[in-house]
């Protein structure tokens, strides 16, 4: 394993860097994609394709601040009602443009808290996205489950309606740790959200946990893993907590002078890393975490493991179709995102018209930097091989940019005939040896920590 010295003098705890959950990342889009390129790109989906679909639920009963999502907080149900009502009428608009015969390959839906919607509310979603469309075989149905924002009567809608994976936010068991992030979620609560999840046949369990959380400590997150793996998720997301207030003022709420200093991040991640290994899940990118039957683990031994804006997938369809606000779609031709005001994206839908407010048209270069990214995000290494057959780079040039990427991190990214390679010591650095791939100006995106 590296030394924090080296580690150090390679920039691992000065540099912001993006998740790179797409290329280029969101801060890069423009006004340039409107709603005709998104109509556009959506009637290019070959006839009976696969498509992915996701929904965004903005609203929240409270609002947690360690969160930097864009969601709105509300204490009655009339805004989410209403906001349903949105979502029901873009799926109309998007049956106008979607040919014929395409099927889902997943459906998830995400917020904010989807739970927070009424058994009537989900039951009409879900019939609305059945006319729309049929699940592909071995489609996956998940749902972002709040255990404080959920009972029996939810997920029999839910479950009935085809979930088979359900995603629990954890963050963190600690009470201080807790009432410090505004999120106060006991064990028991989560243990019975769970219990009642698994009662209902639903197959898979995503949970979300945190480090970097202020007040958190090695003791600290070992109590939490301990107790997140007695619950037996069959995929983890060990996400690092990013502190951006100047960009989710809510996180003003929470004590900067409590938070962990870089080199503490790193071992609180170390922590709970080495607690998923020895309980048997194997190693998932950069901050995932599975048992050997879940999809991710699987796709990550036959190469085919992807990123997306959910972080890892082993999802195999080209486009991804986001409703609702602030929601971002892909398709091979670039991104798309709706307008991030509620009221604005649903003017656009009562006017009969998608809400497409920026984006990005992708270029050759955009495409064959993108992969490269990629691959060190999802494999940590490069394949030479696949970049050359499917992008216009010649022999010489491919070598050359590894060995300018090698040699900026001393040697450490080995560069071989079959490409370039990132051993386990140096995978910490996965996300700032990804970022010499990246030729956008990333100075003032305000990412956040590398670790």
């Amino acid at each position: 394993m590296m030394t924090r010295k080296q580690l150090s003098r390679l920039g691992l705890f000065d540099a912001k860097v993006p998740r790179y959950t797409s290329y280029p990342t969101a801060p890069h889009f423009s006004d340039a994609v409107r709603p005709g390129d998104f109509v556009s790109w959506i009637e290019a989906v070959p006839v009976n394709g696969t498509v992915s679909l996701y929904l965004h639920v903005p609203f929240c009963r409270r609002l947690c601040w360690f969160c930097a999502c864009r969601t709105q907080g509300t204490a009655t149900l009339g805004p989410v009602e209403s906001y349903v009502d949105t979502l029901l009428a873009e799926l109309d608009l998007l049956a106008r443009h979607l040919p014929r015969g395409v099927k889902l390959s997943r459906l998830h839906w995400g917020g904010g808290t989807p739970t927070l919607l009424s058994p009537d509310l989900m039951r009409r979603l879900i019939a609305r996205i059945r006319d729309l469309a049929e699940f592909a075989e071995g489609a996956e149905f998940s749902v972002e489950i709040d255990p404080n924002e959920i009972d029996a009567a939810r997920l029999d809608v839910l479950a009935e309606g085809g979930m088979n994976r359900a995603s629990v936010g954890v963050q963190d068991f600690d009470p201080q740790i807790q009432h410090t992030i505004g999120r106060d979620q006991s064990y028991d609560i989560t243990r019975a959200a769970v219990d009642m999840i698994r009662d209902r046949g639903v197959s898979s369990l995503n949970a979300d946990i945190l480090y970097g959380l202020p007040h958190q400590s090695r003791a600290r997150i070992t109590d939490t893993v301990q107790k997140l793996l007695s619950l037996g998720p069959d995929r983890v997301a060990l996400y690092g907590y990013a502190h951006v207030p100047w960009m989710a003022k809510r996180q003003q709420m929470i004590p900067s002078d409590a938070l962990p200093t870089p080199a503490e991040r790193l071992d609180l991640f170390e922590t709970a890393r080495r607690l998923f290994l020895w309980d048997g899940y194997a190693e998932i990118g950069i901050d995932h975490f599975a048992h050997a039957h879940d999809g991710l683990a699987v796709a990550q031994k036959l190469g085919r493991l992807r990123r997306n804006f959910q972080g890892y997938t082993d999802d195999t369809s080209d486009v991804l179709i986001g409703l609702g606000a602030s929601s971002i779609s892909r398709f091979p031709q670039g991104y798309a995102q709706n307008a991030p005001a509620t009221s604005t994206h649903t003017a656009a839908i009562r006017e009969g018209r998608f809400s497409t407010a920026r984006g990005h048209v992708f270029t050759p270069e955009d495409r064959l930097r993108g992969r490269m990214i990629e691959m060190i995000m999802c494999d940590f290494r490069i394949d030479a091989a696949e970049i050359l057959r499917d992008f216009a780079i010649t022999p010489d040039a491919l070598s050359r940019l590894l060995e300018d990427t090698s040699r900026a991190f001393e040697g450490l990214p080995q560069v071989t005939e079959a490409g370039l390679y990132l051993p386990q010591e140096a995978r910490p650095l996965a996300r700032i040896v990804a970022r010499s791939f990246d030729a956008y100006d990333l100075s003032k995106a305000g990412h956040s920590a590398a670790i």
